[in-house]
């Protein structure tokens, strides 16, 4: 038997246990009365995520993905608060002049 032969048994064997490991898992009544999750851990999938444990093959900065989040997250943050700011800021100008009543003010101590 040829090495490319043995390699292909050799998968299609380690399918076919973890084909019947699922199954077998899958089907227990007992792991849902338990409330357990049901999985089947693999451990040649464990050691491909294990040996990938950094995000540089996900993401790339550069000046695009840069102002995209400028954009989307930082830009509307400061924009709200210094709209905030503004709206407060102007409210109590009129409550520091006198140009609105104690009475009339939303939140004050009684």
């Amino acid at each position: 038997m040829s090495a490319p032969e043995q390699i292909q048994q050799e998968k299609a064997a380690h399918r076919a246990a973890l084909r019947n490991e699922y199954w077998r898992t899958m089907t227990n009544p007992n792991n849902y009365l338990r409330g357990e999750s049901t999985g089947v851990f693999d451990k040649g999938l464990a050691r491909f995520q294990a040996m990938r444990v950094n995000h540089i093959d996900h993401f790339k900065p550069t000046w695009y993905s840069f102002r995209i989040g400028m954009l989307t997250v930082v830009i509307p943050i400061v924009g709200y608060a210094l709209l905030l700011k503004k709206e407060r800021d102007g409210r109590e100008h009129l409550y520091r002049t006198g140009q609105v009543a104690y009475k009339d003010r939303r939140f004050k101590f009684i």
